[in-house]
């Protein structure tokens, strides 16, 4: 073990004295011209701040982007009933009959519970928009028929009351389950658990549970669209197929029309992750056997999650790319303004030369001023670059997530930048002759 002598320590406190020197020394050069002081450190502060924001407003948007991704379930597999492209344009002929066939059928659920052994449950949905109205109150919202287990699917919970039970699916009840959002426009002066509404002309049903609000979800994926669950209405599924049938009727440029969809969506569930893709795929093929016109899509929110982690990583390289640009200009700003210091203190460099100093001493004493301020610079813009997201998150609602990561690697490249760029006019000052120097004005 190596025995630290008093020689050392000396040594030691005697290179921390010169150090406090120089670094003083230091600040009030640079103090003596503030203005120019500040406005080399903007640079660096724009810089640092930016980085710092850029890559929270990033990840807040991908967290943002994974929740709602998360919240479809890892081992959900979810199909959903599509218009084929052919009816999104139908000819002449086809208009006649004013009647679309499409999507999934309940023959299709049944066929996916019993061929695909890789699935443990599987929930169907049907869902089409109606006027909802209590009294004088009416909205429009989506009417949602479906099962008990239909809950859990949607990541939502039950603010009062209660949800749908397998007896109402028995029974085929006359009740309903209102969302946060068509509860209280609905319902602006008290409760609304054992009232009733109406769906549509002549469709009565009782209240029985109001869900919780949940913040709507922008479009994930290319297969799933955005959706606001706050303004939907739960029916059971029985019940819905008993009052309105298969045919959803809507008007469309004057005429009347009608599209016979049996299921909108069909989520599945897989025992675990590593059966995800290949239970998609055998539910890909088992569907086109039935559905040649391809009028339904497989969305496997596993996938989508993947692909999210990947664009973050891009999103951030790319931001981080554009955000170090401005700390690249600000390093240039820096070795700018030390340049022109060189110049405006050559007799100065020359007097200290004269007087024993090496060169070694010019340059430590110009990188230490170039250090001073890229700190300052990488402190200021720290502090503004921790300030700057949450005021973009409270006016744009864009989810903003600081990482602690950030402004530290922020500071350190600030730093790192400012030693770089202050090399070159601090080797340039120690390399003046001293007599050159000396004889300056």
């Amino acid at each position: 073990m190596r025995r630290v002598t008093g020689s050392h320590l000396i040594h030691t406190a005697s290179l921390m004295y010169k150090l406090w020197n120089i670094v003083r020394l230091a600040v009030r050069n640079l103090t003596l011209h503030k203005l120019r002081f500040l406005l080399t450190a903007l640079g660096l502060i724009f810089g640092v701040s930016s980085v710092i924001a850029m890559l929270a407003i990033a990840e807040g948007a991908s967290v943002e982007a994974q929740r709602q991704i998360a919240e479809l379930g890892a081992t959900n597999v979810i199909i959903q009933s599509k218009k084929p492209v052919e009816e999104l344009n139908p000819s002449k002929e086809s208009t006649q009959s004013l009647i679309f066939k499409y999507g999934l059928t309940n023959l299709d659920f049944e066929r996916i519970i019993k061929n695909v052994p890789t699935v443990v449950n599987a929930t169907p949905m049907r869902e089409f928009r109606k006027n909802v109205r209590h009294h004088e109150f009416e909205m429009e919202g989506r009417i949602v028929g479906a099962n008990p287990d239909c809950l859990a699917v949607t990541g939502q919970s039950i603010a009062e009351g209660r949800f749908l039970t397998d007896r109402d699916i028995e029974q085929a009840s006359n009740i309903a389950i209102l969302g946060s959002e068509i509860a209280s426009k609905l319902f602006p002066f008290g409760g609304p658990v054992g009232q009733s509404i109406r769906i549509g002309e002549n469709h009565y049903y009782m209240i029985v549970g109001v869900t919780k609000y949940k913040a709507p979800s922008g479009g994930t994926g290319s297969s799933l669209s955005a959706q606001d669950l706050n303004k939907d209405v739960y029916i059971p599924l029985s019940t819905d197929r008993a009052r309105f049938g298969d045919l959803i009727i809507g008007e469309k440029q004057g005429q009347l029309s009608a599209e016979k969809i049996e299921l909108s969506q069909i989520t599945v569930t897989v025992g675990s992750m590593e059966d995800v893709k290949r239970t998609a795929m055998a539910l890909e093929s088992l569907l086109l056997q039935s559905h040649p016109k391809k009028d339904y899509s497989v969305t496997v929110p596993l996938e989508l999650l993947e692909k999210a982690e990947a664009t973050k990583r891009i999103f951030n390289l790319v931001l981080g790319s554009i955000a170090g640009i401005s700390l690249v200009v600000g390093g240039i700003g820096i070795m700018n303004i030390m340049l022109a210091t060189v110049s405006e203190r050559t007799r100065e460099i020359g007097i200290r030369r004269a007087l024993g100093a090496k060169r070694r001493d010019i340059i430590t004493q110009f990188l230490v001023e170039t250090s001073v301020i890229s700190a300052t610079g990488g402190i200021l813009g720290v502090g503004l670059g921790l300030a700057i997201p949450p005021f973009v998150s409270h006016f744009s609602g864009i989810p903003a997530v600081i990482r602690p990561f950030s402004p530290i690697v922020a500071f350190v490249i600030a730093l790192m930048i400012g030693v770089i760029f202050g090399v070159y006019p601090a080797r340039r000052a120690s390399m003046m002759d001293p007599v050159e120097a000396l004889r300056s004005e």
